[in-house]
């Protein structure tokens, strides 16, 4: 066999090497990854103060029922989605660590909801607190009994609200349906999102 034809082979192989290499590493890096993340959001105030205070409220409940967090981003507002003339969000997301199933999760986190003085009526209304399950460890979750479940949300990949935070407490978070690194999904966003949010 020819030299050269010797050489393309190996450099072939090489770059089929490396390929699985790198899909190995995400995969890797994603059954590593046993966390959980949740996103909090407040647009109206509640009977215990500001948008913020309802964040700090709701984590502070979740604390007192187990849960341990981990790290929490910087909060960031941004403007209600999809409605923008309802007043603008507060935004954060926090990592936590707990043996609760996500059932069990989403059971204390309506608990938690209500206690702050959520009432569900309308899908998108304005509310005083709002706290979805990001990611549960890496896992694709959907259920067909209350409470319903979608694990990772739908849209989250769109959202800016949600990437920066995630981006914050997680520089190497992989969209565990998508497999896509956050670093690419925020890349994917257009420019009106990257203005409409802010760290504050």
């Amino acid at each position: 066999m020819p030299r050269v034809k010797k050489i393309m082979i190996k450099e072939k192989l090489k770059k089929k090497e490396i390929g699985i290499e790198k899909n190995l590493d995400i995969l890797e890096k994603q059954a590593s990854d046993k966390y959980i993340y949740l996103a909090l959001g407040s647009n109206l105030k509640s009977k215990f103060g500001s948008r913020i205070r309802n964040l700090e409220i709701a984590q502070l409940f979740l604390i007192n029922e187990g849960i341990e967090i981990l790290t929490r981003s910087s909060y960031y507002e941004s403007k209600s989605y999809p409605n923008i003339n309802y007043p603008k969000f507060i935004n954060c997301i926090i990592k936590i660590s707990t043996s609760y199933s996500p059932e069990k999760l989403m059971h204390l986190i309506l608990k938690i909801e209500k206690k702050i003085g959520r009432i569900r009526k309308i899908k998108n209304e304005p509310r005083v607190c709002d706290i979805d399950i990001i990611d549960y460890k890496s896992k694709v979750i959907s259920t067909k009994n209350k409470p319903y479940l979608i694990i990772p949300h739908e849209l989250i990949h769109k959202r800016s609200f949600v990437l920066f935070p995630l981006s914050e407490v997680n520089p190497n978070w992989i969209h565990p349906k998508l497999h896509i690194n956050i670093r690419q999904l925020l890349n994917k966003l257009n420019k009106s999102d990257f203005n409409s949010i802010k760290k504050i």
